[in-house]
C-alpha cells in the first residue's frame, strides 16, 4: 500500500469528526476545537431545557384569600408558616427543611397587609386639633364611616360648625344628654351681637376597614376642643386604634389558619 492509500482513510475520519451533529438540551458535550483543545458545552441549564431545577422567589399578596390560593398550589408536607403581629405579616416557606434533610428555603409566600386610605386618614388626625373649617370638611368627606350618631346627624353638626367660623366662642358646658355645648357671639363689635350655640356629642363611633380586603372595624372617637382667644379648635381621639388593627390582623390570621394544613408559628423565618 502506498503512502497515498494510507492517508485517504485518515482524512475521511477527520472529515467525519468535523461534520456537524445535532445536540440535545439537557446533556453535556465535549467538543474538540480546531486548535486541538477540548471544550465542555453544558446544555443542562433552564435556558436550554425550559425547566427550572427548583422553585425560587418571594411572592407578595395583600389579602388572606390570595395567600390561600397561592399556598394551595405550591405547598407540600414540609411547608412552614410564620406570623408576626407587630409587622402584621404572614410568611410561608414553601420549600422549608424536612425532618430528614435540608432544603433551599428559597420559595416563599409573603402576606403584607396594606392599610386603607380611610384608616390612614382617620389615624393621621388622631389627637390633633383643627380649625372649624378643617374639622367640618373632614367630617363631610368621611360621612360614609360615621356610625353613631349617623351620617345625617353628623352632617348637620358639620354644617353648624362651618356656619359659625367667624363667630367668637366664649364658653363650653356639658349637657345632661352627654353633649357639649359651645356658646358664641356672631358680632362682637355690636353692643348686642347675635348669640348662638353648637351642641356636639362628646363621643361618636366610626367603622373603618384597617386593611385592603378586610372588614370594617368599629372604634369610638372622643371629641377634643380648645377655645383660645375666641377661636374654637376641634379634633378627636380614637380609642386604641393600634389594638383594633391587631384585632383585624388576628381575624385575617384565623382565616389563613383554617385554610392551611400546618400550625402557624409565631415569629420570623430565617
Amino acid at each position: 500500500m502506498t503512502n497515498t492509500d494510507s492517508v485517504q482513510p485518515i482524512a475521511a475520519l477527520a472529515q467525519q469528526a468535523l461534520a456537524p451533529k445535532d445536540v440535545e438540551p439537557g446533556r453535556i458535550y465535549l467538543v474538540a476545537t480546531a486548535d486541538g483543545e477540548i471544550e465542555t458545552v453544558d446544555l443542562t441549564g433552564p435556558e436550554f431545557t425550559g425547566r427550572l431545577e427548583r422553585k425560587t422567589g418571594t411572592t407578595t399578596v395583600r389579602d388572606a384569600a390570595s395567600f390561600l390560593t397561592y399556598y394551595a398550589k405550591h405547598h407540600d408536607d414540609s411547608t412552614e408558616v410564620y406570623s408576626d403581629v407587630e409587622k402584621l405579616t404572614v410568611t410561608a416557606v414553601l420549600d422549608a427543611h424536612q425532618a430528614d434533610g435540608a432544603r433551599f428555603g428559597g420559595h416563599r409566600l409573603h402576606l403584607a397587609l396594606r392599610k386603607t386610605k380611610a384608616w390612614e386618614e382617620w389615624t393621621s388626625l388622631d389627637g390633633k386639633l383643627l380649625t372649624q373649617d378643617q374639622f367640618a370638611n373632614f367630617l363631610e368627606d368621611h360621612l360614609a364611616y360615621l356610625v353613631d350618631p349617623d351620617a345625617a346627624t353628623m352632617l348637620e353638626i358639620a354644617q353648624s360648625i362651618k356656619a359659625s367660623t367667624k363667630a367668637e366662642f366664649q364658653s363650653s358646658s356639658r349637657l345632661q344628654s352627654g353633649e357639649r355645648k359651645f356658646s358664641f357671639v356672631e358680632d362682637t363689635k355690636a353692643s348686642a351681637g347675635a348669640k348662638g350655640d353648637i351642641a356636639i356629642p362628646e363621643t361618636f363611633k366610626i367603622a373603618v376597614p384597617p386593611f385592603e380586603g378586610a372588614d370594617a372595624y368599629s372604634m369610638t372617637a372622643r371629641f377634643k376642643y380648645r377655645i383660645d382667644r375666641g377661636q374654637l379648635a376641634l379634633g378627636f381621639k380614637l380609642e386604641q386604634p393600634e389594638e383594633r388593627a391587631k384585632a383585624a390582623f388576628a381575624d385575617v390570621l384565623a382565616a389563613i389558619a383554617e385554610g392551611v394544613d400546618t400550625p402557624i408559628l409565631n415569629g420570623t423565618p430565617a
